[in-house]
């Protein structure tokens, strides 16, 4: 009757039918009166929800003290009902560390078994190892079932310690659960998802763990089940260390187990993708994974259709691909996506955390600040260990410029999060806002030692251009190093910033970072190269930051690259650091490069694209740009007038130089002429001049002729009218009696005219002034 009872019971409980279960339960332990059938009963009450009757079932029986399975079970039962007190003081407050086995013992083991010439098994991935028939180890003459809730029971102790805020504690009750036992994988995910260790711890206790204690029904694969499980834990490690050991054990699940379609394996790779910055590509990834559903639905067939409509399709889902999903969303812009996801998780999962982080993201995308905090905040409440609530909830203070409410966000969530460096980075950039450079270098140091492992306030070197196998062991997020880097360009270390803008463009080379992300860094070593004063090589990264931000725009980059607005996509960065229109400002950068080395052409053209781009960013920080921009472009346009004004004047002076010089040679050129030309002159004034003087010496014989001749006349007429006064009186009469003055004038003048050699004279007087007037070289 028993054995017909038990399969009553267990058949109701495997169809869901709790109360048939409890009813036929109840009948087997009155017949049998066993510990293992009471505990059974109490099981059936627990995932029924009726956490006091499995409690008083446990009590009646005093069966708490007598079995662990039994304790594990009314522990479990009080932290379902928040008594923590209590599961504690069931639970006790020490860990059975006894049982913990290290892995070295396990090598021991197996060299053992190796030598004790033991069966080897072939691995899916071609590896050959021994198969572990008989361990021979005192572990395993201990009841597996008792080592198993040990392990529990520390996993239920730190949550209770987690819940008490004693995450120290709650982090060594969690790697004590696993190091008893591997497969207590809920104490892993607890240290993993809440970041209780940094990415090098995480990695070192992976390799403590003692997989080889994996035991199998087939003890032919127990050796590969054990290389499945830790390639399985490495895919949950920090994407920030190790990066080719996680993309080896990926790479392997998806190839040798056929795992690649897998959600969790697909969660990997996304996270991966994100913190390389290839934000599209993760979105693709994540979106498949919440796409499942439909697809399944839609190969099934009209009627599966109807039951599943396409707005059910992002829910039934693991939460944990939910934040990465969400954030995807946000860096792309994709704002009607957010819009849609929000209001199907509200419909349908009103009481998740995870739906009012999506509300929140939404309301930060269309920069509604005030709602997003609302939201995030109870998402807070509904989950106090949801990293991405808090951090959320720490932006929205950033974005609005409330420093000090932002650093106490940010405060806590370092504190509930030890083991990740981002909060550590955020408190960093706060204080960097705030322009505490001591304290934002310190957070920096932390925030990079944690993700990569260094010793604490360290930054360790990053060769400028690592090889394959250099880049293959470099690890940390390089978004550090730039923040480093600008507290040392602030505090005027401008070689010290130039080297850590080129280590963090080498380590995001080396992760395979998508390049669009990384303008602003490359921007900034073009900037400090400008003040060092290397202008053509800062000039070659303004450069290459426009023919990267180019290329970036068109694989939806454009929130990073300061692109319109206006187009939809939302202005990506939280924390005051969203899109200060970082095109304009390149192109601003670039003019002031090329009026540094002379350029003012090719500096006004770039002013003027400047002015352009920030003008039409349609307000807000980057039109403020535009007016630095204008200030420049209207200083490089006056030097570029007093340029051409100094261009036209040395022109001016040059042209003079060479007339003066021309002038020069041709001066000497006529002094050369001139010579001859001299001789012939001399020689013709003294032609003329002798030729003057014989006109002179003619005209002054011909004026002694006439004044011989004029004498002459007067005496012959002064005899003439002497005789005529004589035969007048001779004759006595006065008739026709002449006036003697005017008739004698007369005669002289009608005499002087037509005498030749006067008439001579004036000719060759008049030619003479012809021959001169025509002459060159006498003007």
């Amino acid at each position: 009757m028993e054995k017909f009872l038990r399969s009553w019971r267990q058949d109701a409980l495997n169809r869901g039918q709790h109360d048939s279960a409890i009813y036929i339960g109840d009948k087997v332990l009155a017949l049998t009166n066993s510990d293992s059938d009471a505990f059974w009963l109490a099981q059936v009450h627990f995932s029924n929800n009726n956490y006091t009757r499995a409690l008083a079932l446990l009590s009646r029986k005093d069966l708490i003290s007598r079995s662990t399975a039994c304790r594990y079970l009314a522990a479990h039962c009080y932290i379902k009902q928040n008594h923590f007190e209590q599961a504690l003081s069931v639970l006790g407050d020490h860990n059975p560390t006894h049982l913990i086995r290290s892995n070295n013992n396990s090598s021991g083991r197996r060299k053992v078994q190796h030598l004790n010439g033991q069966s080897h098994v072939t691995l899916r991935n071609g590896k050959t190892t021994a198969s572990r028939i008989d361990r021979g180890d005192d572990r395993e003459r201990e009841d597996g079932n008792s080592i198993r809730f040990e392990a529990a029971m520390c996993y239920l102790r730190g949550l209770c310690f987690a819940k008490q805020n004693a995450f120290d504690r709650a982090r060594d009750c969690y790697k004590d659960a696993v190091r008893i036992d591997v497969q207590c994988f809920e104490a892993f995910d607890q240290l993993m998802k809440n970041s209780l260790m940094s990415p090098a711890e995480e990695l070192e206790f992976l390799e403590s763990l003692d997989f080889d204690s994996i035991s199998s029904p087939d003890p032919a694969v127990s050796q590969e089940a054990a290389h499945f499980t830790k390639m399985l834990y490495t895919t949950r490690l920090s994407k920030y260390s190790s990066p080719a050991i996680l993309s080896d054990a990926t790479e392997t699940l998806s190839t040798h187990y056929n795992l690649a379609e897998n959600p969790d394996i697909l969660l990997s790779r996304a996270e991966a993708l994100y913190t390389q910055c290839r934000f599209a590509e993760a979105l693709d990834l994540t979106s498949s994974i919440l796409s499942t559903s439909q697809s399944s639905s839609t190969s099934v067939g009209s009627t599966n259709n109807a039951m599943h409509p396409p707005t059910q399709s992002h829910l039934g889902h693991p939460p944990a691909v939910y934040p990465l999903h969400l954030a995807c969303l946000y860096e792309t812009g994709a704002t009607n996506a957010l819009f849609l996801l929000s209001h199907t998780l509200a419909d349908h999962a009103p009481e998740e955390s995870y739906t009012y982080l999506a509300i929140g993201v939404y309301y930060l995308s269309v920069s509604k600040v005030s709602e997003a905090r609302r939201y995030f905040s109870k998402a807070s409440l509904l989950d106090p260990h949801s990293a991405p609530a808090w951090i959320g909830f720490a932006h929205t203070f950033a974005a609005e410029g409330e420093h000090d409410q932002a650093i106490a966000a940010y405060s806590t969530a370092a504190r509930l999060f030890q083991g990740s460096h981002l909060p550590q980075l955020f408190l960093g950039m706060q204080h960097l806002a705030l322009n505490n450079m001591s304290l934002a270098h310190e957070y920096l140091c932390a925030s990079y030692a944690m993700s990569t492992g260094a010793a604490s306030g360290s930054v360790p070197s990053i060769p400028v251009q690592p090889s394959s196998s250099e880049g293959a062991s470099l690890g940390g997020d390089p978004l550090v190093l730039n923040e480093l880097a600008v507290v040392l360009y602030h505090q005027n270390h401008l070689e010290g910033a130039t080297e850590l803008f080129r280590q963090s463009l080498a380590l995001a080379t080396s992760l395979n970072c998508e390049p669009g992300a990384w303008v602003a860094t490359r921007a900034n070593l073009g900037h400090a190269l400008r003040r060092l004063g290397f202008f053509d090589a800062a000039l070659n990264e303004f450069d290459e930051c426009l023919r990267v931000g180019a290329a970036g725009v068109g694989f939806g980059y454009s929130p990073f690259l300061g692109g319109n607005t206006a187009s939809g996509a939302a202005s990506s960065g939280v924390g005051g650091y969203e899109d200060r229109g970082l095109v304009g400002s390149l192109h601003t950068s670039r003019g002031l490069v090329l009026l540094e080395l002379g350029r003012i052409k090719d500096a006004v053209t770039a002013l003027h694209e400047a002015v352009r781009v920030l003008g039409a960013s349609g307000g807000g920080d980057a039109a403020g740009g535009a007016g630095i921009a204008g200030t420049l472009l209207s200083r490089a346009l006056e030097i570029w007038a007093l340029e051409d004004r100094r261009i036209d004047e040395e022109r001016a002076a040059a042209a003079d130089s060479a007339a003066k010089s021309r002038g020069a040679r041709q001066h000497h050129e006529k002094t050369k002429g001139k010579t001859v030309r001299r001789r012939v002159v001399r020689a013709e004034e003294e032609y003329i001049e002798e030729w003057t003087d014989e006109v002179a010496q003619v005209d002054s014989f011909a004026g002694d002729n006439e004044t011989l001749e004029a004498k002459v006349e007067m005496e012959l007429d002064e005899e003439a009218d002497g005789l005529l006064r004589q035969a007048l009186r001779v004759h006595g009469g006065g008739r026709g009696k002449r006036p003697p003055g005017p008739t004698m004038e007369l005669s002289s003048e009608m005499d002087i005219n037509d005498t030749p050699g006067l008439a001579g004279g004036r000719r060759r007087g008049s030619r003479t002034m012809r021959n001169h007037g025509s002459r060159p070289g006498l003007n």
